[in-house]
């Protein structure tokens, strides 16, 4: 009789030692996961910023050639009116109507048409999407260091070891630019 109770024991301690490793194993998988999950909206994530930022960067790169060239075209109208003669004057009204009816023309097809709207909104967009990258660069920190100190820590060391599962590493992205990015148009 004793002797199947501590057979039962036995067999209900092992039992629970196994479930006990099974558990260990099973949280070493469950933060692997986690962790390629979070790389994956990091992933995402920095697609679309890319996306805004080549987005902004259009928008910004035509209506700075736009308003440059409108720019330079009416200053250089402007500084022609005072000497011109009445030849160079309907030259200079042709010039401006051209101006004028290509800017109708646009707000006509576009009446919505706000670029600096548009690029504030970009802009916040990607400022946006950076505080979405930097939580889940803080949730993937967080898991890799759950996920590493399993890996240091007696026992979940030993099954580590055992099927062989290396430390993940930290996502540390520059917090600073050392040096500002050039955009030229």
């Amino acid at each position: 009789m004793i002797e199947w109770i501590i057979g039962g024991i036995l067999v209900i301690v092992l039992i629970a030692l196994v479930l006990w490793l099974v558990g260990i194993y099973n949280r070493f998988q469950s933060l692997k996961n986690s962790s390629e999950a979070t790389l994956g909206q990091i992933r995402v994530a920095m697609k679309k910023r890319l996306d805004m930022i080549n987005q902004l960067l259009g928008a910004v790169q035509s209506y700075a050639s736009f308003e440059k060239d409108t720019l330079e075209k009416v200053t250089k109208m402007r500084s022609g009116v005072g000497s011109a003669g009445p030849g160079d004057l309907n030259e200079i009204e042709a010039q401006s109507r051209s101006i004028l009816g290509r800017l109708f023309a646009v707000v006509e097809n576009y009446p919505d048409l706000k670029t600096a709207s548009v690029v504030s909104e970009l802009t916040a967009s990607i400022r946006s999407i950076e505080d979405e990258i930097g939580r889940q660069r803080y949730t993937f920190n967080n898991i890799s260091q759950q996920y590493n100190t399993m890996c240091d820590t007696i026992p979940s060391n030993i099954i580590a070891s055992a099927v062989h599962f290396t430390k993940l590493e930290y996502l540390e992205f520059e917090e600073e630019i050392n040096e500002a990015p050039k955009i030229a148009f």
